[in-house]
């Protein structure tokens, strides 16, 4: 199906055909959103939820992949991840977006508060270990973390009001986001250039000129504070 749709209403449709008409039928706007894990063979989307997507292919899929034996979601820190995606969803991934599409200055403030608070809560327990649960494995919870970090300087500090300070102004977490960006996986993935343009370009109600910022510099790739050597998944290979 990769070549049969160009825009993702049209999967929607296929999965659910008449979805468009049933939204617009109660005067409502169809609600589109991404990611999607979408059934072939069943002509269906499993989810568009991206914290079950992530567990899915945590360990659903491990028949196919190319290294079976990573585990993101360990036994031994389920707890622990599961505890902290509990402050990281709502008000951390989340959270960015209550704030930035908040429709009054009192729903803005209560998110940004919140938001902040959970933002100080990682910043002190990344002051203890090197990842979020642990100081020898990189776990969902820190996959989770990344998504937002790598875009929050260029993109939420001003796009979505967030910036009481930037990434680069907190010393813990400013460390521990240069470390993951030296694991080849997360680099391998981020398109910074393209998430500028999409939230500034896309997102008119929140930038009506559509004006996509040049900066800011960022400077992702010094050491200083780090391990010397960066974290390498290629350790379940052999495990």
């Amino acid at each position: 199906y990769a070549t049969e749709f160009q825009f993702i209403e049209e999967l929607y449709e296929k999965a659910h055909p008449g979805y468009r008409e049933e939204y617009e039928g109660q005067g409502e706007r169809p609600y589109y959103s991404v990611p999607v894990l979408y059934d072939e063979k069943e002509n269906r989307i499993v989810s568009n939820e991206s914290s079950e997507i992530i567990e899915m292919l945590n360990s659903a899929f491990d028949k196919w992949s190319t290294r079976p034996k990573l585990d993101l979601h360990p036994p031994h820190l389920q707890k622990k991840i599961d505890e902290v995606n509990e402050i990281i969803y709502p008000h951390i991934n989340d959270g960015v977006y209550r704030c930035g599409f908040a429709g009054t200055q009192e729903a803005y403030e209560n998110a940004y508060h919140a938001h902040w608070e959970a933002m100080d809560d990682v910043e002190a327990r990344l002051g203890k270990t090197r990842f979020l649960c642990s100081d020898t494995e990189v776990t969902l919870a820190d996959v989770r973390l990344f998504v937002t970090l790598v875009r929050y300087d260029a993109i939420y500090v001003s796009h979505f009001k967030t910036g009481r300070n930037r990434i680069k102004d907190m010393k813990n977490m400013d460390r521990y986001f240069r470390d993951l960006w030296r694991i080849t996986e997360f680099k391998a993935c981020t398109n910074l250039e393209a998430c500028k343009f999409h939230y500034h370009d896309s997102q008119r109600m929140v930038n009506p000129t559509g004006i996509v910022p040049v900066g800011p510099v960022q400077n992702w790739e010094h050491t200083k504070g780090l391990p010397k050597e960066p974290y390498n998944f290629a350790y379940y290979d052999s495990v």
